[in-house]
């Protein structure tokens, strides 16, 4: 390390004044330009094993668990000495193979790249080995006897992980951090929630990189919020009910369903007796 920034084969910049204000890590240019080559771009939650990279690194936002800011602007820098801004640090769960969920820790959110690479450097610091042959590469623990942890595939001169992501829970991340955003807009994004919840979601930091309102309260009447607080009038009663059993029933018909009950009906039928209100069902 030299002030400040990792250093890496024939990789460092020559950009001293970016150098002078933030930190700068590492990641082959080449890889990140040739990957796709031999893997289709299709598929982009493909996790790729890297020695050439400094840290593990994503550009899925909506992945990280456990999310931490930085103390300082810092940077991925690529071997065309251009700077990617890490976005924050934290957290990624991978689904094994076998069922178990694991933490890839100490996780980069590096919007600007397209892939999402493991770095063979920090799996080595973090206690782990990384084996490969012709066949693929090993992830083993190794203070653990070098159990085995995960394994990966051989695709080209590539190696994958074999393994998948978690489901993503639902408006918890938000694309745009630091653009100047209207509140009118994310009221609808976000479920038409109402403001006190948007400036609560803003300030809590529920949502992650929820960008700054543009003003200071909603300045527009949601038309599809008036109309659903909407209600219907309730129906009159009728005085005239009937005294007697079956002398009044009301009756409804319900279907066809695309979808056959366990028994093989797709209509329901009910009957309400008016005098006693007893509900007498049937299907077909």
């Amino acid at each position: 390390m030299r002030n400040g920034r990792l250093q890496q084969n024939n990789y460092a910049s020559s950009n001293k004044q970016a150098e002078d204000r933030c930190e700068h890590l590492f990641v082959v240019q080449h890889m990140l330009n040739t990957v796709a080559a031999n893997v289709s771009t299709n598929v982009d939650n493909v996790w790729y094993v890297d020695s050439g990279a400094s840290n593990h690194m994503t550009y899925h936002g909506e992945w990280f668990r456990d999310v931490k800011n930085l103390e300082k602007p810092s940077y991925v820098e690529t071997g065309d000495d251009t700077a990617h801004p890490i976005a924050h640090i934290g957290n990624v769960p991978l689904a094994m193979q076998d069922g178990k969920i694991n933490n890839l820790f100490d996780v980069l959110h590096v919007p600007n790249i397209t892939k999402n690479l493991v770095s063979v450097g920090q799996m080595i610091e973090q206690g782990l080995q990384v084996r490969f042959n012709p066949n693929g590469c090993y992830v083993e623990d190794f203070k653990d006897k070098c159990r085995l942890v995960t394994k990966g595939k051989r695709v080209g001169r590539m190696f994958t992980l074999d393994v998948s992501m978690l489901e993503v829970e639902a408006a918890m991340f938000a694309q745009g951090a630091g653009i100047v955003a209207d509140m009118d807009i994310w009221h609808k994004r976000i479920g038409h929630v109402n403001e006190q919840r948007l400036k609560s979601m803003q300030s809590s930091e529920i949502v992650i990189n929820l960008p700054k309102f543009k003003v200071d309260g909603m300045h527009k009447i949601c038309e599809a919020c008036q109309f659903g607080k909407q209600t219907n009038n309730v129906f009159p009663h009728d005085k005239n009910v009937s005294k007697k059993t079956l002398d009044v029933v009301h009756s409804d018909v319900w279907g066809p369903t695309k979808t056959a009950s366990m028994g093989g009906c797709r209509y329901y039928v009910s009957f309400i007796d008016e005098s006693v209100g007893v509900l007498h069902e049937g299907k077909k």
